[in-house]
């Protein structure tokens, strides 16, 4: 059974960083892509970005760009999302969620998912 499990959230000031973790168990990520994805309160869940575990090519949404970076953890079934340069408008729930198959952006395609972790960030 595979099992997803994010941590590392938390309550920061704008313009700070924060690092969340994604620990998988049950099955390898060799050939998964890794997604982020987010839900703000009355908001529909949105792409952040996603790894492929294979030849570790990523993919963000245009918000994100140059202050999010996805990377694996090496050696171990994991990866993280550093976030920089935090803004009030990245406060959400997040999630990390994996995919066998293409890439992707769309939510309905990843068919594993974490709890999520909730990012606030005060301006």
């Amino acid at each position: 059974q595979v099992q997803v499990a994010e941590s590392g959230g938390g309550l920061v000031q704008a313009g700070d960083s924060l690092r969340l973790s994604c620990a998988v168990s049950g099955r390898a990520l060799n050939w998964a892509v890794l997604g982020w994805f987010r839900q703000a309160p009355g908001k529909d869940r949105e792409f952040v970005g996603y790894m492929s575990w294979s030849d570790g090519n990523t993919n963000y949404i245009d918000s994100v760009k140059g202050r999010f970076t996805i990377s694996r953890d090496y050696g171990q079934n994991s990866a993280s999302l550093q976030m920089n340069d935090l803004k009030p408008e990245d406060t959400a729930v997040y999630y990390c969620a994996l995919l066998y198959g293409r890439p992707s952006t769309t939510p309905r395609n990843y068919g594993y998912w974490g709890r999520g972790t909730q990012v606030t960030v005060s301006s």
